[in-house]
């Protein structure tokens, strides 16, 4: 495995250095070995310009800037992340290393493997290149919910022939990364060797409101999904910008 270096580009006094390296250390941790991080200081507008500086804090991973985004100027300022928050979310940061690690084997767990670990293989599965193998699975596998077969089928995604999985099902020595997806509810556990992420989004056939507001949680569950999923691999990213 190549090895994966995290840069976490400040300037003195800004109030989310610290916060930043120490999400940088981890998610190194998290998704190690062969992860180092470093701190770059950038301290005048010349530093700022030699490094393309987009802002305090910034993370470049393997040279290569978290959001892709490029300033050949480089400016001495505050960076401002999705929402308007001052440091960027840790799925993002954990998708983009991830990205560089590049892995070969994808398992999303939750418990029924019903609803969100279905869109999320879907997903990849039509994001990802075909060398990337991808399962779903849960500890209590029911069937696939009709809601997220329509809601897939929305953005011409096949989900009719899945059916639910337990994750014994699942060919341990292939899979090298594990997601899981559980909210409120305690995730089934693993116990392949693998690195592990947790996105914790919400059931959205937990939703018992109108039929309306129960699609739009299947559609909310697939574009957050989506957008997270797109990050792990470049070429993906430029399929869903189009």
């Amino acid at each position: 495995m190549n090895p994966v270096m995290i840069e976490v580009l400040v300037f003195e006094g800004c109030p989310n250095a610290a916060p930043a390296l120490a999400l940088a250390q981890t998610v190194a941790e998290r998704l190690g070995p062969g992860i180092n991080v470093c701190r770059v200081e950038v301290d005048c507008d010349e530093e700022a310009a030699k490094q393309g500086f987009l802002g305090s804090p910034s993370f470049r991973i393997n040279g290569i800037d978290l959001e892709g985004k490029q300033n050949p100027d480089g400016a001495l300022c505050c960076r401002v992340y999705e929402g308007g928050q001052g440091m960027p979310p840790e799925w993002l940061l954990e998708a983009v290393v991830l990205r560089a690690l590049r892995p070969k084997g994808l398992l999303f767990l939750c418990v029924a493997n019903s609803a969100r670990s279905q869109l999320a293989e879907g997903i990849a599965r039509s994001l990802l290149p075909a060398d990337v193998k991808v399962w779903s699975a849960g500890s209590n596998p029911t069937r696939v919910r009709p809601k997220a077969i329509a809601v897939l089928a929305e953005v011409g995604i096949d989900l009719s022939g899945h059916h639910s999985k337990h994750v014994r099902d699942i060919p341990a020595d292939e899979v090298d990364t594990v997601i899981t997806l559980c909210g409120e509810e305690e995730c089934p556990l693993f116990l392949g060797q693998a690195r592990r992420l947790h996105w914790g989004l919400a059931d959205p056939a937990a939703v018992t409101s109108s039929e309306a507001e129960r699609l739009g949680a299947f559609r909310h569950t697939r574009d957050e999904l989506r957008k997270r999923l797109a990050n792990l691999i470049p070429e993906a990213v430029k399929k869903m910008r189009k």
